[in-house]
């Protein structure tokens, strides 16, 4: 299968970069390599793109598409999240911009086999990597009934979380559920038909949450912002395209919390506290997509873009 994926807000991504001809760019969602084309177009032949991916199958497809680009490239099979230790590998000090698109590409949604769309009947695994031993089947065979609740409430922000957990437990009773059909049909079954009428399909929420569990996004996702926060050089940007509330709370507050260390009283006139801002926010509000690419590409509907970038360390921090 042909690894295919349509960028979400990849002109307002790119623009937002500012990207040095010669510069060093981290893509750390390399995904089929949408973003880190647009990045290498822009790079001269001393520009080095970074591109990371857990998935070994986007990482072939990438690279492959990339070869026309004149830059250099180095291609790596890991969670963004390590992006200090690729660095050090690397012996690369700082790096001029990075990227991250947290959305799960086309190709694993539409590949039947990954087991991440509700819409195919496939194996319960939604593993980012293969090479990962822990899968959605250990989460929905494995977990207690007060686990699958707490996750599906919590990551699936889904309000019939713990009827659905008291579903799963009671029809893997007669067998395990094995496929995604077999969940589908658990889940639809325990919301309420009145409920199931309106909004999204009703397997949506609890299959996101099995997700976000299974490839432990939200840690990483923390762990990642803040460190390629510090690795940027002073007037290097970071754009973090995010698809629900979780994640975009995570990068909005990162982002506030460093653009705004300080922890002095309001009424203080000079900051005495000593904490001081490495970002500053280019973006305030997320940018979000036009109503023309909601039209041609429906998965982008709840994307936000938010933009930092790095700055000079203040010798003051007056109010």
């Amino acid at each position: 299968m042909e690894f295919q994926h349509t960028s979400v807000l990849l002109k307002e991504c790119i623009e937002n970069l500012a990207i040095k001809p010669d510069g060093v760019y981290v893509d750390g969602t390399l995904g089929g390599g949408g973003h880190s084309a647009a990045i290498c177009a822009a790079l001269s032949e001393n520009g080095l793109l970074i591109g990371i991916d857990r998935d070994g199958d986007a990482l072939a497809a990438a690279e492959k598409r990339l070869l026309p680009y004149q830059c250099r490239k180095l291609f790596v099979q890991s969670n963004y999240s390590e992006i200090k230790r690729i660095l050090a590998e690397q012996k690369i000090d700082g790096i001029d911009g990075a990227t991250l698109d947290l959305g799960v590409s086309s190709f694993q949604l539409d590949n039947t086999e990954r087991g991440f769309s509700y819409m195919q009947k496939a194996p319960l695994d939604m593993r980012m990597s293969r090479d990962d031993s822990f899968s959605a089947y250990e989460v929905v065979n494995g977990y207690s009934e007060k686990q699958l609740a707490e996750l599906i409430r919590k990551y699936g922000e889904e309000r019939w979380a713990s009827r659905i957990a008291s579903f799963i437990v009671r029809a893997r009773l007669d067998k395990p559920i094995a496929d995604t059909e077999a969940l589908v049909e658990v889940i639809k079954s325990a919301i309420p038909a009145s409920a199931r009428r309106d909004g999204p399909h009703p397997a949506k929420r609890t299959f996101q949450a099995i997700r976000i569990e299974v490839n432990d996004e939200l840690s990483q996702l923390e762990k990642a912002t803040e460190e390629f926060c510090d690795v940027l050089i002073p007037g290097g940007r970071f754009a973090v395209i995010t698809f629900h509330s979780l994640e975009d709370r995570i990068v909005k507050e990162i982002f506030a919390r460093r653009a705004d260390p300080c922890t002095c009283p309001k009424n203080f006139p000079v900051c005495v506290c000593g904490k001081k801002a490495d970002i500053k926010k280019v973006t305030g509000k997320p940018i979000v997509p036009s109503i023309e690419e909601i039209e041609r590409n429906p998965r982008a509907r709840s994307a936000k873009l938010r933009v930092a970038e790095k700055i000079q360390e203040e010798k003051n921090n007056k109010r």
